[in-house]
């Protein structure tokens, strides 16, 4: 019987590291390159990354991946950290801590990285033991994102409508902008009850006052759904970029000679317009964020002006 594909791709990484390939600190493949690479799907591949976790060759970095070498806490005592056991027979361990050690992993790695039985790796507890304090996965998510979004308070709403809705819309930007994983966490047809979030939408509600009931909350959901459509497009971004060492400007350079050969066989005369004379687009995720935030902003404007 063949060795299960997951721990085929965990012994090659196993080797590498022994062999010196790649050094403590060193950020080992994601789960997306090792689906490239490996051929595998992408819950192979984040099940070969638990596996070394387990074993503690690498861990989540914020900011940066998988890297490798035992969490910080184990690097200080050079075992998982034992948790003492208070009076009623549960760990010391509190839900703040969990639901940090979820941000930390989701920041680093994607939602598709974070597991209960990873987030228990990582924290040097059972699995069993994390369910007092955060209940499953999605209870989890849930207050991850309530606990990210409250690192952006809104302030003082202004009072014009426009300013308002513009105002909560970066507030979320920033958000997303800071915490990848936020777009995709957040659900627009099933929506969350996350308490730190309920206020934004509120400020929203009340900035549309003069709009009629359905008319505001259709803007809300409009709103939200384009900021958070814009920020998924971030996130992909960040990972390909993360993945292939190629940004999107040097991807695009490299396409196009085949887009104008494309464009040429269609006849697309619009796109042929588009390219000429060496046309020059900067694609800026902020900038396209602030243009399509003004154009929905006009647009409310000259629908309450009854244009």
């Amino acid at each position: 019987m063949s060795e299960a594909p997951y721990l085929m791709i965990a012994a090659e990484l196993r080797r590498r590291i022994a062999a010196g390939e790649l050094q403590p600190g060193d950020r080992v493949p994601s789960t997306r390159a090792l689906v490239r690479d490996f051929g595998v799907a992408m819950a192979t591949a984040t099940k070969a990354l638990q596996t070394l976790q387990q074993e503690r060759l690498v861990h989540a970095s914020p900011g940066v991946g998988t890297v490798v070498g035992p969490p910080p806490r184990s690097r200080r005592t050079g075992a998982a950290p034992e948790r003492r056991v208070v009076p009623d027979g549960v760990l010391d361990l509190n839900r703040g801590e969990v639901v940090r050690m979820g941000i930390a992993i989701a920041d680093a790695e994607g939602l598709a990285a974070l597991s209960m039985r990873r987030l228990a790796t990582e924290l040097g507890v059972s699995t069993m033991a994390l369910y007092r304090y955060v209940g499953g996965k999605d209870a989890l998510i849930v207050q991850m994102v309530d606990e990210a979004i409250a690192e952006f308070p809104l302030a003082d709403v202004p009072g014009d409508w426009r300013q308002a809705v513009a105002a909560v819309a970066r507030v979320h930007w920033a958000a997303y902008r800071k915490h990848l994983w936020l777009a995709s966490a957040v659900s627009l047809s099933r929506p969350q009850l996350v308490p730190r979030l309920l206020p934004h939408t509120d400020a929203v509600l009340r900035a549309l006052s003069g709009f009629g009931k359905a008319e505001a909350l259709s803007t809300v959901i409009s709103l939200f759904a384009f900021v958070r459509g814009m920020a998924m497009v971030m996130e992909a971004e960040a990972q390909a970029e993360q993945d292939t060492g190629v940004t999107a400007d040097e991807w695009v350079a490299g396409q196009g000679d085949q887009l104008a050969a494309m464009i040429a066989a269609g006849n697309l005369t619009a796109f042929r317009e588009l390219i000429a004379d060496d046309f020059d687009y900067e694609y800026d995720l902020d900038a396209l964020f602030e243009f399509g935030l003004s154009v929905m902003l006009d647009g409310l404007a000259a629908r309450r002006r009854g244009i």
